[in-house]
C-alpha cells in the first residue's frame, strides 16, 4: 500500500480535499489520519471512525502533525450527529466496507446540510468487465479476508441516498472514482 499511497493516493487525498466547500466539515472513517495534511488550515473538522484502535492512532498523528481535529468513535451506519450539521462530508475509500453502503450514505445524506457537499473517493472494479467479473467470483472469499466488498458500485449507492450526483471524476482507467454530490434544499 506504501507505494499506492505515495503514487497515486496522496494526489487523489489532495484532489478530494480540494472540493471541500465551507468550513464545518466531517471526515469519515478517519482510519489512522492519512487525510490530515490535506485538512483546510480554516476549517472546522470532526473525524470519526468505528475503530478505537484506528482513532487512538488517529490522535497521535493529529497531535504529531498539529492538526486540529474532533475525533469522534461512529458508525457511519448510525451517526450520532443532528440532521443538517455539517457543510461537507468527505471520505476516502470507505464505503466498499460497511455493511450496509445504502445505509452508511444516508446518514451522510441526513447529517449533511441542505445544499451542502458530499466528496467520497471510492474504488469500482466493475469499471472493468472482466476485472469486475473476476472481482464478483472472489468476493465472498475477498469480504471474509479483507472485510471488504470489491465489487460495489459506489456512483450507484450515491443516486440511491437521495443525494444528487454533481460529478464523477474517472481516475485510472475509472477503477477509482472521486464523486461529488449534493444534498437537494427542499424536496423535489
Amino acid at each position: 500500500m506504501a507505494l499506492i499511497e505515495r503514487f497515486s493516493l496522496r494526489k487523489w487525498r489532495a484532489l478530494l480535499w480540494s472540493k471541500v466547500e465551507s468550513s464545518s466539515i466531517l471526515g469519515i472513517a478517519v482510519g489512522t489520519g492519512k487525510n490530515f495534511p490535506y485538512y483546510p488550515a480554516d476549517a472546522e473538522i470532526t473525524a470519526v471512525d468505528f475503530s478505537e484502535k484506528m482513532l487512538e492512532r488517529a490522535k497521535d498523528r493529529a497531535k504529531k502533525q498539529k492538526v486540529k481535529v474532533r475525533l469522534q468513535q461512529m458508525d457511519v451506519q448510525n451517526l450520532d450527529f443532528a440532521d443538517n450539521t455539517f457543510d461537507t462530508v468527505a471520505a476516502t475509500f470507505v464505503f466498499c466496507s460497511i455493511p450496509d453502503q445504502v445505509r452508511g450514505i444516508r446518514e451522510v445524506e441526513r447529517v449533511c446540510k441542505p445544499g451542502g457537499k458530499a466528496v467520497l473517493l471510492e474504488q469500482d472494479l466493475s469499471a472493468n468487465r472482466i476485472l469486475g467479473w473476476l472481482v464478483n467470483l472472489a468476493n465472498p472469499l475477498l469480504v471474509r479476508m479483507t472485510g471488504a466488498n470489491f465489487n460495489r458500485r459506489p456512483v450507484d449507492t450515491v443516486a440511491k441516498s437521495g443525494l444528487t450526483v454533481e460529478q464523477v471524476t474517472n481516475l485510472r482507467l475509472g477503477l477509482f472514482k472521486l464523486i461529488e454530490a449534493r444534498k437537494r434544499t427542499h424536496l423535489s
